[in-house]
């Protein structure tokens, strides 16, 4: 008797099996659907829009957060061959705002020159930012600047001594002088004479 209900099962879980194969096969029922014939975007695909591409002579450009060197820090940077979304331009035309993940509202500012535009003449003119409040100037508390202040002692001038009285030396006129005195020429004339005179008186007694 357990042998015949046995079968029983082992037919009945093979017929089963039989008809759920002949319901699950692809082949009974063909399922028509609609190939799709437009482009389907990629990651890599171009972007929507007018767009900057970095130029290639250049490995690197700033980003900024408005549109001058000068008042508006780095932000970030792109590199040689990068694209980005390009959403306005400044009121000259050198500086063009971009998308740019990371920086403050996700916007950024390139120097124009080092970029190439597409749609140049449709981008809006956007106003420049507000510039940064500057770092504030630090202060030296007066009271300790005081503490390093060495005080400088007076110096006395020196007092003034008068110099000695100036001695005014005094010359005599040698021509004064030379008038008061003998010729020397004359008193050696006189003693030639008197030597003459001798020499005859001492003649004249021999």
């Amino acid at each position: 008797m357990a042998r015949f209900w046995l079968k029983i099962s082992l037919w009945t879980l093979l017929l089963a099996g039989i008809v759920g194969f002949l319901f699950s096969s692809p082949a009974s029922e063909l399922v028509q659907a609609q190939q799709p014939t437009g482009d389907i975007p990629t990651v890599t695909g171009t972007p929507e829009g007018a767009f900057v591409t970095v130029n290639q002579d250049l490995d690197s450009v700033n980003v900024r957060s408005g549109p001058s060197s000068y008042f508006y820090p780095r932000v970030g940077v792109l590199v040689k061959g990068q694209v980005a979304p390009a959403l306005g331009r400044s009121s000259g035309g050198d500086w063009i705002m971009i998308g740019y993940t990371g920086a403050p509202g996700n916007v950024g500012w390139i120097y124009a020159p080092n970029v190439s535009l597409t749609a140049q003449n449709f981008l809006p003119v956007v106003d420049a930012p507000p510039t940064p409040t500057p770092l504030s100037t630090p202060t030296i508390d007066p009271t300790l600047a005081a503490a390093f202040i060495v005080p400088e002692t007076p110096t006395r001038m020196p007092t003034f001594t008068p110099p000695p009285p100036l001695a005014i030396p005094t010359f005599v006129d040698e021509a004064q002088v030379n008038e008061t005195r003998i010729p020397m020429g004359l008193v050696i004339f006189s003693l030639g004479l008197i030597g003459v005179l001798g020499a005859l008186i001492s003649l004249v007694r021999r």
